[in-house]
């Protein structure tokens, strides 16, 4: 059974920083291409970062381009964001996801799995 188990969701000021964690199990973890995506209350889930399965290339949403940045390590089986400079605006579910087509990222494609999420309040 694949899960993916986010983690480091919280309160936090703005123009503060956080980072997110998620954990895999259930699959070779090294085979996929992982994500970010968020939803805002009200708001459809919105792609925010990507990186391929060898750690070589990585694409951003132009919203947050600069601020945020994702990394993994295949031997933990764990994907990474890093979230400097948070806005309020940047409240939100967080999910990760993983995915075999890292084109799926960058067209909008359908995952292969899917977070439960973890909750992110940026306070003004």
């Amino acid at each position: 059974q694949v899960q993916l188990v986010e983690s480091g969701g919280g309160l936090v000021q703005a123009g503060g920083s956080l980072s997110l964690s998620c954990a895999a199990s259930g699959l070779t973890f090294g085979a996929y291409n992982m994500g970010w995506f968020r939803q805002a209350p009200g708001k459809e889930r919105e792609f925010l970062a990507a990186i391929s399965r060898r750690d070589d290339n990585t694409y951003y949403a132009d919203s947050v381009k600069g601020r945020f940045t994702i990394s993994r390590d295949n031997a933990k089986k764990e994907v990474y964001l890093q979230m400097n400079t948070l806005k309020p605006e940047d409240t939100a579910v967080y999910y990760c996801a993983a995915d075999l087509n890292y084109a799926d990222f960058v067209k909008g494609g359908p995952m292969d799995y899917w977070g439960k999420g973890t909750l992110i309040t940026v306070s003004s």
